[in-house]
């Protein structure tokens, strides 16, 4: 884990747009289509592990931390090995997967994550990453200037509360657990999931408030 210690400014792109091929596109097309000519790999294998991750979505995410929120044996769970809490209540196999660490956040520490080599993520529980996310302007910024660039996507922060920036690899993947806003008490968890978006579980914003 690395610690370091809403004007969307240009060198902090933060839109969904078509992202243009790059040689990590045209590399990764060659090398599958390769796997696959070589047989070392089955083109139909291929395309159902495709198939599967394109139907993972931050809402798996925001399951999880929901239930974190209602229920502390889960949370305890979640925290002590995130991948077995997460098999237990999305109910499939991550055993291929990454580690995935649960990262909580509290009153005076914020977390965040970003991938400062490549574009590393938690696919298998938040879907595909943001195009903000790959780009090398916030994998810089964000653990250079982590306040700066939480501003930006309207997160402010009081100054005494330590941001950490948590840096994901290949075999390690976090997931952060915002803090659950108060007037929630009452809610359920299907209610609670809707305030839990994507941005929150990588610790760019925080949940919306009822």
């Amino acid at each position: 884990m690395s610690e370091h210690g809403h004007d969307h400014a240009e060198h902090l792109p933060v839109t969904e747009g078509d992202e243009p091929v790059t040689e990590h596109h045209i590399l990764e097309a060659a090398i599958r289509e390769l796997l696959i000519e070589k047989e070392v790999i089955a083109a139909a294998e291929l395309n159902r592990v495709i198939e599967a991750l394109e139907t993972r979505t931050p809402a798996l995410g925001a399951k999880i931390v929901a239930r974190m929120w209602t229920d502390p044996e889960y949370r305890e769970l979640a925290l002590k090995d995130g991948k077995a809490a997460a098999e237990q209540e999305l109910g499939f196999d991550l055993v291929q997967a990454p580690d995935l660490i649960v990262l909580e956040n509290q009153p005076r520490l914020h977390h965040v994550v970003v991938c400062t080599l490549c574009s590393c993520y938690p696919t298998q529980v938040l879907g595909a990453s943001p195009t903000w996310y790959r780009s090398k302007a916030y994998r810089a910024r964000v653990v250079q200037e982590p306040r700066a660039v939480l501003s930006e996507f309207g997160t402010e922060l009081p100054n005494d509360v330590e941001i950490r920036v948590v840096d994901s690899t290949a075999e390690v993947r976090y997931l952060v657990v915002p803090m659950r806003p108060s007037g929630t008490e009452s809610m359920s968890r299907e209610e609670l999931e809707a305030l839990i978006n994507r941005d929150s579980l990588i610790g760019v914003t925080q949940a919306t408030a009822p």
